[in-house]
């Protein structure tokens, strides 16, 4: 197939080397540019921090974020510029991982409303896992189907499972296999900003 020609008589392969040729120009100078020596002191607030690479929870892009914490407290995320999937950018729920982190009306226990009750209980964390896993122990072993019409089928219709936006993808690989080995039909997963 023969090469198209643009407004100014090029054909497209001329056009991609003088892109190109132009791209490595272009390279060359910011390369010199950051030959120079950079003022690496941190701004004024993060002074005296510890700082660790990490993940944003947020998804499963995996971008990095680089997290300031000082005197156990976390006073600065930001993205991670030698991270290579994000090369330091942030999505809106990314940049704002500092908020859900310094939260004051975040949760740190769990709330238990009995049924038909108007109170919220504090309670154990270990006293609401293990009346999750009652619970669905007994959903599952009332509701399991091993045969339905002659054919094998080994499921329960009675419970989904909704995932997360905050699950990474191995967290939301291992909820799949999970809630699959448990005979789970309903799996869905809410991944958006």
């Amino acid at each position: 197939m023969p090469d198209r020609k643009d407004r100014k008589g090029s054909t497209r392969r001329q056009f991609l080397v003088r892109t190109a040729s132009g791209a490595a120009a272009a390279a060359g100078a910011s390369a010199t540019s950051e030959a120079q020596p950079r003022h690496t002191e941190p701004p004024p607030k993060l002074r005296g921090a510890g700082v660790t690479s990490t993940v944003c929870p947020f998804c499963g892009v995996g971008c990095g974020q680089t997290v300031h914490v000082r005197d156990g407290r976390v006073i600065n995320i930001e993205g991670d510029g030698r991270h290579p999937i994000s090369e330091g950018t942030l999505c809106s729920k990314g940049a704002a991982a500092i908020q859900v982190v310094n939260n004051p009306h975040r949760l740190k226990t769990v709330l238990y409303r009995a049924p038909r009750g108007t109170a919220w209980e504090e309670k154990p964390w270990d006293w609401a896992l293990d009346r999750i896993a009652a619970r669905v122990k007994a959903t599952r072993d009332a509701t399991f189907q091993d045969v339905v019409n002659g054919r094998r089928v080994s499921r329960t219709e009675a419970i989904g499972c909704l995932g997360g936006s905050a699950l990474d993808n191995e967290e939301a690989y291992l909820l799949a296999k999970l809630m699959r080995a448990l005979g789970l039909v309903y799996i869905e997963h809410q991944a958006r900003l």
